[in-house]
């Protein structure tokens, strides 16, 4: 039997349990414990949600005690249910509009009911897993949606600032607005415009006291200053009524037309599953920027988040509460105050109960007129610069402006279905809208297709293609991302006639392939009618046939060089630096738009409710995340987060820096070159990423086995990758200041170029070694300044290496290496050439390379890289292992 079950006899007293083998051991229990970072989190939320929930609750007109009973089953039922662990829920902005005409016309009860279905509508959706589905709708019709709101807030919370009553509708709202500003209540204008005054500087108060007192929210201190002058100054107004709660009316069965219950209830369900959705994926968005707190708080299950909506739902409508969703201000500043687990949220929840049992008397001292302000305020700021920015630039102001309207003069669901349908016509209207010109440039026939080519637009493009003449050359252009199969056959059909007829066609992407920076396109071969459309590949040069012809120098080459990096820089000119040239081109300061985040100066995330946040906490910045671009024309700027097909993340140029050395705010994006690495590194998981890990993971499976070693200088102008065409696997790289080898014996105290070497001739096999020198060398400049003597700092140390190169360029008896063509421009870069020779000389001094040159298992390559020119020189008869100084560099011949 074996050990691991232990026995047990036939007549033993009593029945013990036995684990199975190797069955991992019981988890103690453990005692419910609460974080301190959720304790203050949980207060924080607490003093913004409890002045806005009875806010809420006084602009629907629904009993003030519904917004608490909401506000306190938001954060108990959906802090524990839902899916996103820290998102606050509770009576939203959003639901304004539609809980005050539910209220209107089917009374409070029946509106209690219908929160009831809603919140069972969504534990059906939830249970259908099509939480995802609802992020699908256009941002453009959200943003609409929440700024339509915003404005029937505003005007109607208007009438209670001047001291009146709102009407039901938007309309009679504003034709009774002049009436109520010549009959205004000097008492509760006062304590409106005190409200107002304390909301917009309270964010803004300067110095450390100032960063000190705004940790406490502005709504809280606006509602309390208000609401303290007004009873110390004695006015007289309407305030908070809180009646005893054996009288708060309960939900009751639903009264009225059906189908006017069932739009209801679908309006209800969309809004709060909407804005709960979006701010779920939003608040992913906080939490991935906080450093540490991604592990320990998993990403919103948005599924269980719809189960935990309805949930809550249920239980709100039920309990005559006001509808819950997922609102911004209160997740934001649970995520900004440190909140680590659902905890937080669910405390909030218990205060909200504590304060709606307990405090009843210092809550019925708030004036109306305060927290009509704060509301005022909230819609105001709904209506956000920067969704307008947003949309604008996407061309998506229609769609926008529709929605608003809608929502505005008909209603909330009425106005969405309006955005949704002007946003499916903005989007025919973009698939069919195609522009076709034909020009003739120099004998040749340009026919240009601006747009998506689809059927509809067949038979312009059979139009403009009847128009060449026969026998012509003739350039096809194709502007557009799409061609359905119609276009395709009609294309290729006219190709092989007038191909067959002595003409020649060329189709092509973004731009001709006339000779420099040609667009990806499809390129042909003219004079054979039965080739068809070849697809191309964009070399940077010229557009090359995939699979080649016999003429091409690129014949069978499948690869794609390097070419997406270009003009990254920012606008500033690079500062000069005193040795190596023009200092590396920085580009930290990009234009700001964040998403990202960007996205971004805090993060990408846009939360639903955006203007809620400034009003609880001051004005956010955020910066939104740039749409990938075409590239442009060889100087036009192009700006980096718009880098499309991005094969590396840094270009010449940029800095190379340590992960290891970078600072804590740097490593998390909080700082300019932490931002930058983040933007580096997005752009490769999303653009290069997907393309290479088919390749890499080849090459995990298998390790490396490059060919060759390459030993060139620190640099960040020498992109290795680019000059020599290569990618993961082909090069063992080793880097270094000045591109130096020292011999072996010397004393040294770094043997890592040694090891390098090493490694590489006996373990990895490599075929070539390969030293590369640079012109503008700082290097080689600061050793051609050195003086002698002097203190020996850690670069002297390492420059002694080159001594030998400087007395090698000093010896009259050698002669010197040139560049093919013409001498050396100075004596920096007579030394840079020399350099490499003498570097080559170091190389066949190792016992490893000496031993591989013997067997012929190894060459030994000397290169030269212009950085100005963007040339590359190889020393000519290199690798021989006969020890001679060359006398000349010549331009590899890369035919051979």
């Amino acid at each position: 039997m074996s050990a691991c079950v232990p026995t047990r006899t036939p007549d033993s007293p009593h029945t013990e349990r036995i684990h199975p083998p190797h069955s991992p051991p019981r988890a103690p229990h453990r005692r419910f414990r609460v974080a301190g970072a959720d304790v203050s989190a949980s207060i924080a939320v607490f003093l913004i949600a409890l002045p806005l929930s009875l806010g809420i609750a006084l602009a629907t007109g629904a009993p003030l005690q519904a917004g608490l009973v909401a506000a306190a089953v938001g954060g108990l039922v959906a802090g524990r249910l839902g899916g996103s662990p820290l998102q606050v829920s509770g009576p939203a902005a959003g639901l304004t509009v539609v809980t005050a005409d539910l209220i209107h016309r089917y009374g409070w009860r029946t509106t209690c009911a219908i929160t009831v279905l809603a919140g069972l509508v969504q534990l059906g959706l939830g249970c259908l897993r099509v939480a995802r589905s609802a992020l699908a709708v256009s941002p453009a019709i959200v943003h609409g949606m929440l700024a339509g709101i915003g404005v029937t807030i505003a005007v109607a919370q208007m009438h209670i600032v001047l001291g009146g009553s709102p009407q039901s509708a938007v309309l009679d709202n504003l034709r009774s607005l002049p009436a109520q500003l010549a009959d205004l209540h000097p008492a509760a204008v006062a304590v409106s415009a005190l409200t107002l005054i304390l909301l917009l500087l309270w964010p803004r108060l300067p110095g450390r006291t100032g960063r000190l007192l705004r940790k406490v929210p502005a709504a809280l201190v606006a509602v309390t200053g208000a609401t303290a002058t007004a009873v110390f100054a004695g006015l007289t107004q309407p305030r908070v009524e809180l009646p005893s709660w054996t009288s708060h009316a309960l939900a009751g069965l639903p009264e009225g037309p059906v189908l006017g219950l069932v739009a209801a209830v679908l309006t209800v369900t969309l809004v709060c599953s909407v804005q709960s959705l979006l701010g779920a994926v939003a608040v992913d968005k906080l939490i991935a920027a906080r450093p540490g707190l991604t592990a320990q708080v998993s990403r919103s299950d948005l599924d269980r988040e719809l189960l935990g909506q309805g949930a809550t739902n249920v239980v709100s409508g039920a309990l005559g509460g006001l509808p819950v969703a997922g609102v911004a201000v209160r997740s934001a500043a649970n995520v900004q105050a440190g909140a680590v687990s659902r905890n937080s949220t669910m405390l909030h929840g218990v205060l909200v109960v504590v304060a709606a049992l307990l405090m009843v008397p210092v809550l019925e001292l708030i004036p109306l007129a305060s927290l009509a302000a704060l509301v005022m305020a909230v819609g105001i700021q709904m209506v956000s610069l920067h969704h307008i920015r947003t949309v604008t630039r996407h061309r998506e102001v229609p769609v926008y402006a529709i929605t608003t309207l809608g929502v505005v003069f008909l209603g909330v669901l009425e106005g969405v279905i309006l955005g949704i349908a002007v946003a499916v016509a903005v989007s025919m209207h973009r698939l069919a809208r195609t522009r076709i010109t034909h020009d003739e440039k120099e004998g040749v026939h340009h026919v240009h297709v601006r747009g998506q080519l689809t059927f509809l637009a067949v038979p312009r493009l059979s139009r403009a293609l009847h128009h060449v003449p026969h026998g012509s050359c003739v350039v096809v252009e194709l502007d557009g991302s799409f061609m359905d199969h119609a276009a395709y056959e009609t294309l290729q059909d006219w190709q092989r006639t007038h191909t067959a007829q002595g003409g020649s066609v060329e189709l092509t992407g973004r731009r001709a392939a006339t000779g420099t920076d040609a667009g990806t396109g499809i390129g042909t071969s003219p004079g054979s009618g039965s080739e068809g459309v070849v697809p191309a590949i964009s070399t940077g040069q010229t557009v090359v046939p995939v699979n080649g012809t016999a003429d091409s120098p690129l014949a069978g080459c499948r690869c794609r060089p390097w070419t997406p990096w270009r003009n990254h820089q920012c606008d500033a000119p690079p500062p000069e630096a005193p040795h190596g040239g023009p200092a590396a081109e920085h580009r930290a300061g990009r234009p700001k738009d964040p998403s990202d985040p960007e996205p971004d100066g805090r993060t990408g995330a846009v939360l639903p409710q955006v203007a809620e946040s400034a009003v609880a906490s001051g004005p956010a910045s955020s910066a939104a995340a740039s749409a990938p671009t075409e590239p442009t024309e060889p100087g036009e700027r192009v700006k980096p987060a718009e880098q499309t097909d991005t094969t590396h993340t840094t270009g010449p140029g940029e800095r190379t820096e340590s992960i290891g050395a970078t600072s804590a705010a740097a490593a998390t994006g909080s700082g300019p070159s932490g931002r930058q690495l983040v933007r580096g590194i997005s752009a490769f998981q999303r653009n290069t990423a997907p393309l290479v890990r088919g390749e890499l993971a080849r090459l995990a499976r298998e390790g490396q086995q490059p060919s060759q070693l390459f030993l060139t200088c620190a640099d960040s102008r020498l992109v290795t990758s680019m000059i020599t065409s290569s990618g993961p696997g082909d090069l063992f790289v080793v880097r270094n200041v000045g591109n130096l080898v020292p011999p072996p014996g010397e004393e040294s105290r770094d043997d890592s170029v040694a090891a390098a070497i090493e490694y590489a001739v006996d373990v990895l096999k490599v075929r070539s070694i390969t030293v590369c020198g640079h012109s503008g060398c700082g290097a080689m400049q600061a050793l051609f300044d050195a003086e002698p003597g002097g203190v020996q700092t850690p670069l002297k140390r390492w420059l002694r290496h080159g001594l030998s190169s400087l007395e090698r360029m000093a010896d009259p008896g050698r002669p010197w290496a040139r560049l093919a063509g013409r001498a050396a421009a100075d004596a920096v870069e007579q030394l840079c050439l020399t350099n490499v020779v003498e570097q080559l000389d170091h190389l066949r001094a190792y016992a490893s390379v000496s031993r591989a040159l013997r067997a012929g298992e190894l060459e030994l390559h000397g290169m030269y890289f212009h950085v100005g020119e963007a040339q590359a020189y190889l020393l000519s008869e290199a690798g021989e292992g006969r020890g001679e100084v060359f006398d000349h560099v010549g331009v590899a011949d890369l035919s051979a």
